[in-house]
């Protein structure tokens, strides 16, 4: 498809935040008898999905502490069953079990769960908890949790499906995605943004979205933006040049194995499950101890096999940040992720005791790309371009897409208020939990 001379909306990125605004957008404008039906153009420098939204463990769930990051859910969770089809959606549920340390963070979250009339459960004691786990799993046998999270809502989205699902439904809406096309610069006089540059050629818009996922730090220097910031804390400090940036490897992986081997006491497709330890973790394989402090995995049913990942791996402000190339060495996971992640299916349920020699390479994890306080912007950046740096919190967030649409056409979104740039420079910071784990 040829490069269009102009467009009212370019959106940077074919992944799920570019995918999602594209499809808001145009439902959006249609609503207010605005849309031409070539009014938005979607670029990617390779294709739809090809990052993270490609490979993605596709786990949907509410289990955020901070309230601001469960409000986004909630708005995500409703477009993700309202197109459960399309989206390639199963709205399985999702469980989190921890240990004592952890537990009243799960009693607060369950509590805003429960005024806000997003349906969950609250398990509290260790007996409880180890007789709830064998009702739905006989050969449960994790020791050390004493509280559990059952979220009846959120699931899985397999995410190659959704995102060519998005493809379908926002094509028929007539917008165009271009993929092959790279940006390399906005013309941009007194500010404001006139015009896309590509390796293509030029596209004059009113308005940007970039929504690149962890090649965000490139954008940002195209933006002519700082990579260091001042952040003030919640407390008053001010911490000056902080990297606004930094990269993790995301460590995801998969068995191969009959799916209806992960299956309920009932055959049933079982929910989601994220478990925290502070029990010894040994290794299924050679009988060592892993780690005796505190470690934590999830995994979940996928159509081959069982999926799920750990504990992502800091990789400092300068990694790669072009980390989806066919030859990137953080396309696949190393042999230290493997134990970790089997032996914890392992110390989980007594099914999962030989999953180490069960263990697919295929393609998975990949970068993500974190803010200075792990948590998403969603704002004007200049003054007609918004940006989606979703802190690798994305694949889930597919309200913000809908959110997002509804900023592009004048509307204020309360549920992105709380991501704005400016929180680091107030010193309104978003809370941290009482949880030991970092991934938390």
């Amino acid at each position: 498809m040829e490069l269009p001379h102009k467009a009212r909306y370019v959106i940077i990125g074919a992944g799920i935040h570019g995918l999602s605004t594209a499809w808001h957008l145009a439902k959006e404008l249609k609503v207010r008898g605005k849309y031409s039906g070539k009014d938005i153009v979607v670029l990617d420098k390779s294709g739809v999905a090809a990052g993270a939204s490609g490979i993605a463990c596709g786990v949907v769930r509410n289990f955020y502490y901070q309230p601001a990051m469960g409000e986004v859910m909630r708005v995500s969770v409703e477009v993700w069953e309202e197109n459960q089809e399309t989206l390639a959606y199963q709205p399985v549920g999702y469980l989190a079990g921890v240990p004592e340390v952890q537990a009243t963070d799960l009693e607060a979250i369950h509590e805003r769960q429960r005024t806000g009339n997003y349906n969950s459960s609250l398990i509290r004691g260790e007996a409880e908890v180890k007789s709830y786990m064998k009702s739905l799993f006989p050969d449960w046998k994790a020791q050390g949790i004493t509280a559990v999270l059952h979220e009846h809502r959120g699931g899985i989205a397999f995410s190659p499906d959704a995102a060519h699902g998005l493809v379908r439904m926002i094509e028929a809406d007539d917008v165009r995605i271009l993929t092959g096309v790279e940006v390399k610069g906005l013309t941009c006089p007194n500010g404001h943004v006139t015009a896309v540059e590509t390796d293509q050629g030029t596209i004059e818009t009113d308005q940007v979205v970039v929504a690149v996922g962890p090649w965000i730090k490139n954008m940002w220097d195209i933006m002519g933006l700082s990579q260091k910031i001042d952040v003030r804390g919640n407390d008053g400090t001010l911490y000056k040049n902080q990297e606004m940036w930094t990269y993790w490897r995301l460590q995801e992986g998969r068995i191969d194995v009959d799916p209806n081997m992960f299956v309920t006491e009932n055959g049933e497709t079982p929910p989601v499950i994220h478990v925290d330890s502070c029990e010894p973790l040994t290794s299924a394989a050679s009988g060592d101890v892993i780690n005796d402090t505190s470690w934590g995995i999830y995994f979940k049913q996928d159509k081959d096999g069982v999926q799920g990942g750990a504990v992502p791996e800091n990789m400092g402000s300068d990694a790669q940040v072009d980390p989806y190339g066919t030859a990137s060495p953080y396309y696949v996971v190393d042999e230290s992720f493997v134990d970790y992640w089997t032996s914890g299916l392992a110390h989980c349920l007594s099914r999962f005791e030989d999953a180490h020699r069960w263990y697919k390479r295929t393609p998975s994890g990949g970068i993500g790309a974190f803010t200075v306080d792990s948590f998403p912007v969603f704002d004007w950046m200049l003054p007609n371009v918004y940006v989606i740096a979703d802190s690798n919190h994305g694949w889930k967030m597919i309200g913000v897409g809908k959110e997002v649409a509804r900023t592009l056409v004048g509307e204020n979104s309360s549920v992105l208020k709380p991501f704005r740039f400016s929180r680091y420079v107030e010193g309104d910071l978003h809370p941290t939990s009482n949880s030991p784990f970092p991934w938390n």
